[in-house]
């Protein structure tokens, strides 16, 4: 079935995501890994879940300079035009714009969709059934729409999206109008959240026309909008690389959040239907992972164990390990690293990072 050209995506693949140490670093982080031990690494396997429905060349990786030669091993298919690098890191506002422009020029009808490109989504044909319904929601009207993740108990990890539950769904695409996106909680917060029933999680997935957005910051971040709008004219040319790197720096550091989902009108919620992990922290890949008869999620290695339960170990491919006496610990055996921790302390991963590099330099990190 042909894909609609109207149909974009951007990957969001600049994180470092410093709480998969000493797997993720910054040289390599852990979108570019098979974390799953499952033949592909997450940017791959998010780049095939959007191409199921979104042609190759209508799908823009935003990453940054230094991951450049690394995004384009791992997507052969695509070009190097289809590789936004962020000169500076900037948060998410400034390069949302800058996609966005980009993908006006190339289709002023363009539908966007903005996605992680690090999280695991099992039910494709869900999550795609999910995209369209909000694509044709922002190709009828004015309308910014995300993803929400039904919350499974009270996690103050993620920042919560509150929906208006007196106005009624809408009828076919199951859309709820949102009243406001909510900081990260405390526990008690996020309990009283998951108790009022119209919470959910936010995923940072968002979906709106090229025109609807471009208006949003016009009207709510118009500094920032005339900055990126003056070299329209360089963009998808030779000039835009010299434009950028002489204005991007010079950029607002603000998330898409409070840049515009805050002050904007017209925003829906669609509740996911399909099971969704964000792989944030070696725990929730240890809940993502099948474990052996004592409870242990292993990681390309082979383990002997012995009184040892509801670890969470990563090895390089065929290392043996023997493990005993150990209960709820992550263990991740890297080359010059091995790292040996409760999992009731993996909050603190990003601190012991640091904890290394102030003792051991920056090249373990």
């Amino acid at each position: 079935m042909e894909k609609n050209k109207n149909y974009y995506a951007v990957l969001m693949a600049g994180g470092v995501g410093s709480r998969f140490w000493p797997v993720s670093t910054s040289d390599y982080p852990k979108q570019f890994h098979d974390m799953l031990g499952a033949g592909d690494t997450l940017l791959q396997k998010t780049f095939s879940r959007l191409n199921n429905f979104i042609p190759t060349e209508n799908i823009l990786i935003l990453t940054n300079e230094r991951y450049n030669e690394l995004v384009l091993s791992q997507l052969p298919m695509i070009s190097s035009n289809q590789v936004i690098l962020e000169p500076v890191m900037r948060n998410t506002a400034p390069c949302i714009l800058y996609a966005a422009l980009k993908i006006k020029k190339m289709n002023p009808e363009g539908l966007m969709i903005v996605a992680p490109s690090d999280h695991w989504i099992e039910d494709e044909k869900a999550f795609e059934n999910n995209v369209k319904s909000c694509f044709d929601k922002c190709e009828e009207e004015k309308a910014i729409c995300t993803l929400g993740i039904k919350p499974t108990f009270p996690n103050t990890g993620f920042g919560y999206i509150e929906f208006d539950q007196t106005t009624p769904r809408e009828e076919g695409s199951g859309l709820y109008v949102v009243k406001q996106f909510r900081e990260k909680p405390d526990y008690e917060t996020a309990k009283s959240f998951l108790s009022q029933g119209n919470f959910l999680w936010n995923a940072g997935i968002f979906i709106w026309s090229v025109r609807t957005i471009l208006a949003a910051f016009k009207e709510f971040q118009t500094e920032q909008f005339n900055l990126f709008n003056a070299g329209y004219d360089t963009l998808n040319s030779p000039g835009e690389k010299d434009f950028i790197d002489k204005n991007y720096p010079k950029a607002d550091n603000i998330s898409i959040d409070y840049a515009i989902l805050e002050k904007a009108r017209s925003i829906f919620v669609l509740p996911a239907t399909f099971d969704w992990n964000d792989l944030g922290t070696w725990g929730s890949l240890y809940h993502k992972l099948d474990k052996d008869k004592d409870g242990n999620a292993i990681v390309n290695g082979k383990v002997l164990s012995e009184d040892a339960e509801g670890n969470m170990i990563r090895l390089p491919k065929d290392k043996i390990a023997v493990i005993d006496g150990l209960k709820d610990y992550i263990i991740v055996d890297k080359e010059e690293v091995l790292m040996i921790c409760p999992k009731s302390k993996e909050q603190s991963i990003k601190s012991i990072l640091a904890e290394v590099k102030k003792r051991f330099g920056d090249q373990y990190t």
